[in-house]
């Protein structure tokens, strides 16, 4: 993703939207590394007075939308890329990460039938397949065949990857941006609790922490997997092509002439719509 570390409201960056809106805590880890976020308040995630709360919400800068009702993350992002390409005809991206349970909630399909109808190549979607929801299995459960043809049955551009495989992933997002005309879905296959002994792909294990002794042990053993704990991240710097929000063709309705006391009937109230600008395309 390109954008401004020390600006994450910038109107150019690439926006990121979590629809698993449950997987926060590695969002603020990442945000953590790329100094968004102070790595010491990351252990006050979900206390009463931490901003860092179990799903993500715009009070934070880094987040653009707030998620955690299933299946709303798609249609958002599509928004987003909506106004990039026909409104503010910029070259940011718009990336969201899905969970494969909420792929059963329609409003994915609708905003599925959004994105190709209005060709969004600057949108990348990524479902997590990971077999396991809530409290069973997602329907799909590992038919990655089925997935990539419903994707593609969609309009949308397909990548099915090995989820754990960092640099089939990078491989995949990189595709992504040579792709003109339609919107990408990377379909990742992944499982729940990857290498943590009796619990990788195992039910009941969604939203509850380990016992101390199985935490501790878990913690040692996925720092002995990191390579490079001190590496600074570098993100790429968006590009300059976006111009502030004119809302000057806005125009609002006047005010109701309401008295305080007065009756009115919800179907005869003035409920005047106010006009936005067309998009042109």
């Amino acid at each position: 993703m390109r954008y401004k570390a020390t600006d994450p409201r910038n109107q150019c960056n690439d926006r990121f939207v979590l629809s698993k809106g449950h997987a926060a805590p590695i969002l603020y880890a990442a945000w953590a590394e790329a100094g968004f976020v102070k790595e010491a308040d990351l252990i006050n995630l979900r206390k009463i007075d931490s901003d860092l709360e179990g799903h993500p919400t715009p009070k934070l800068e880094f987040v653009d939308v707030a998620t955690g009702s299933l299946g709303q993350g798609l249609g958002a992002a599509c928004g987003m890329a909506y106004t990039g390409k026909h409104f503010d005809k910029s070259s940011y991206r718009v990336y969201c990460m899905m969970g494969d349970g909420e792929c059963s909630e329609g409003a994915v399909w609708e905003a599925m039938a959004f994105g190709s109808h209005y060709n969004l190549d600057n949108l990348v979607a990524v479902i997590d397949a990971n077999r396991l929801g809530q409290s069973e299995a997602a329907p799909l459960k590992h038919d990655m065949d089925v997935y990539r043809k419903r994707c593609e049955a969609f309009g949308w551009n397909t990548y099915v990857v090995d989820g754990h495989d960092v640099e089939e992933l990078c491989k995949a997002l990189w595709q992504a941006q040579q792709v003109k005309g339609k919107p990408t879905m990377i379909v990742a296959k992944t499982f729940k609790g990857r290498g943590l002994k009796g619990i990788e792909n195992t039910d009941n294990w969604h939203g509850k922490p380990l016992p101390k002794d199985r935490a501790e042990e878990a913690i040692k053993d996925l720092e002995s997997q990191i390579q490079n704990p001190n590496k600074t991240i570098c993100p790429e710097l968006p590009n300059e092509d976006t111009a502030p929000a004119d809302l000057s063709p806005i125009t609002l309705p006047s005010p109701p002439n309401y008295k305080i006391g007065d009756k009115v009937h919800t179907h005869t109230a003035d409920l005047s719509p106010f006009t936005l600008p067309s998009p042109s395309y």
